[in-house]
Formats: C-alpha cells, sequence, structure tokens
C-alpha cells in the first residue's frame, strides 16, 4: 500500500512538473534543469530554502545528479526541494524577528518578508506566512543563468541579492556565484550553506558512499543508528540505510582558510564522484543522510555592514568514479 501511494504521489508531481516555471542550460557536457523562484507558480514556495537555484536535474554523460529524494511533495513544505539549494542561517532566529511583534514581519534572504506568528521563538524549518516575496528577476544565456531577488524589509534590513549559476565551457564543471549587497541600514550576518541533496543515478546510500575532506574529522555530534561512521578524514557507511532511517552528524578540524573547502563525495555503485569546493573559509560541517540522499552541508560565515556588497562562490567537478 506504502510503495503503491509513493508511486502515486511521484506520477502526480510528474505530470504537474511541466507546469512549473522551468529553465535548461547545458554547456554540451553537463545539463542542467531548475525550477525557477514564482512567489505564484513556482514548484518550491517554502520558507526556509533560497528560492533560486533549484536543480531538479544535472546530468553529465554518464550520470544524473540529482532528483526527488522526498517522498511527500507539497509546494510549501520546508524541505520539498532538490538539488544544490541554500539556506541562510541566523543562529536561533531571523533578521528582524527578534524586534517583530506577534504579526509584524522578519527577513529571510532569498526568500522574502514573513510573518511572524504567536510562538515561543523562531523555527527554521516551519513554513511563515510570505508578507513580501521581493522582486525576483532572472537573466538566462545557453550555459548560464542568473536570479536577483530584491527585498526592503522591516528594521532596517534591505538587501540585493544575485546568485548566477555558470557551466564552464566544455568541462563538468558548474560555479554558483553569489553577491550579497546591503542596501539597507542594518549590518546583515548570517550563516549561508548548501544542503546538496546528491541523488547519483538514484543509488542507495550504503557502503558504496563515502565522503573525503582534507582535513582529520572531529566530531561535535557523532553519528547515531550504526549507518555511518567518520574514519580520519572520511565518512564510510557501514551498512544500506533502508526508507525511514536517517542519521546526522556535526564536525570541526578544518582551518581558517579556503583551503579546507574542498569535499569529495563518490558513490561506487553509481560510478559517480564529484568535488565541492568554496571560496570562503568553512564556519561548520554538518553532514546528513537517508536512503536516497547523502549531503554535506558546510556553513559559511556572511556579514555585511550597509552599503557594502560580499561575494562568494562555490565550485562543482563531476567525475566517473571507479567501482561500477
Amino acid at each position: 500500500m506504502l510503495k503503491t501511494a509513493i508511486l502515486l504521489t511521484s506520477a502526480l508531481l510528474a505530470a504537474a512538473a511541466a507546469d512549473f516555471p522551468q529553465a535548461e542550460i547545458s554547456n554540451g557536457a553537463i545539463t542542467a534543469k531548475l525550477y525557477l523562484p514564482d512567489p505564484a507558480n513556482g514548484y518550491y514556495r517554502g520558507t526556509r530554502f533560497d528560492w533560486s537555484g533549484q536543480i531538479s536535474s544535472l546530468r553529465t554523460k554518464n550520470h544524473e545528479y540529482f532528483g526527488q529524494w522526498f517522498e511527500r511533495y507539497d509546494t510549501r513544505l520546508h524541505d520539498s526541494i532538490m538539488g544544490p539549494v541554500e539556506e541562510f542561517r541566523s543562529g536561533n532566529t531571523a533578521p528582524g524577528y527578534d524586534e517583530a511583534a506577534v504579526g509584524g514581519g522578519f527577513v529571510r534572504i532569498g526568500v522574502g518578508v514573513l510573518k511572524k506568528p504567536e510562538e515561543k521563538g523562531f523555527v527554521w524549518s516551519k513554513t511563515y506566512e510570505i508578507v513580501d516575496p521581493g522582486r525576483w528577476q532572472i537573466r538566462q544565456g545557453r550555459d548560464w543563468i542568473e536570479f536577483t531577488h530584491t527585498l526592503r524589509g522591516p528594521y532596517g534590513y534591505a538587501y540585493l541579492y544575485t546568485k548566477k549559476i555558470r557551466l564552464v565551457k566544455g568541462q563538468p564543471r558548474m560555479i554558483i556565484e553569489h553577491a550579497l549587497k546591503n542596501t539597507g541600514t542594518r549590518p546583515i550576518e548570517s550563516s549561508q550553506y548548501n544542503h546538496n541533496f546528491f541523488v547519483m543515478d538514484g543509488q542507495p546510500t550504503g557502503p558504496a558512499a563515502s565522503v573525503k575532506f582534507p582535513f582529520e574529522l572531529k566530531a561535535v555530534r557523532q553519528f547515531q543508528g550504526g549507518f555511518a561512521e567518520a574514519r580520519g578524514s572520511g565518512i564510510g557507511f557501514l551498512k544500506e540505510m533502508q526508507p525511514g532511517q536517517s542519521t546526522i552528524a556535526e564536525f570541526q578540524g578544518f582551518g581558517p582558510t579556503a583551503a579546507d573547502y574542498d569535499i569529495r563525495m563518490e558513490h561506487r555503485g553509481a560510478g559517480a564522484g564529484v568535488r565541492i569546493r568554496g571560496s570562503l573559509p568553512l564556519e561548520k560541517v554538518v553532514f546528513w543522510c537517508i536512503r536516497k540522499t547523502f549531503c554535506p552541508e558546510p556553513y559559511v560565515k556572511i556579514a555585511v555592514d550597509p552599503g557594502r556588497t560580499m561575494k562568494w562562490e562555490y565550485t562543482y567537478d563531476f567525475y566517473d568514479a571507479a567501482g561500477r
């Protein structure tokens, strides 16, 4: 019965997918399909993740790297999203949240101005009512696409946020470029990370998957459940994960430069690999996985004073891995 329900949900989602605003870019070595930000008709209208840059499919010559990993879809569900999606986190709050009275507005970068309900405190995974989605502009070329989000929020928080996804000519390489300009009167301080919902050729998370960092992992929070373990500078999986199972851990051990933002993920069952590098130093590293996806979540620190602009980028190199 459960399997039938899942298949039915997937079929209904596939039928509806054509109605969502979307785009495709390609450089010959990579073809990527994206869902576009749209307050009225967008595929994702939750309030957790940045609406721009969600890639539902990224294909190289031999492999598919993304796809649907969740069982239940709802356009406003906080994790009904695919690909290398990003979130801005300001600790246990959000810009303007603490100042706002019940019914007032606060900001989530890449989403908009949200309405504060009567609650004990900010909940990162909650879908809030959107008061003002800001203004999205999209430009596109054959092998690139650029999103610009303009928002003027309450309490002096305002910004111009640009994200450009660029495929390097003739190479299986993707670069995600960011620029955040503070157009308000208050400093913007946040952490930002990419959740990296990898689904490599639909293969399950298990002993065939591996993750490697350029530093020895020091656990802040250990994996539970006996599914995965940190081994020196890598993460290995002890058994194949089953539906409904998950595990999460947090690590330190990285240095103060961007050299340690260098992650290699491989799945021998798929014969696929990816190397991820960032232009900023790591702030923390979280790793989360279920059967359908395994996800490094590398955090970086964002701090932009009024009138200033901060830029950073992530580079993805996709490759065939040994072992298939």
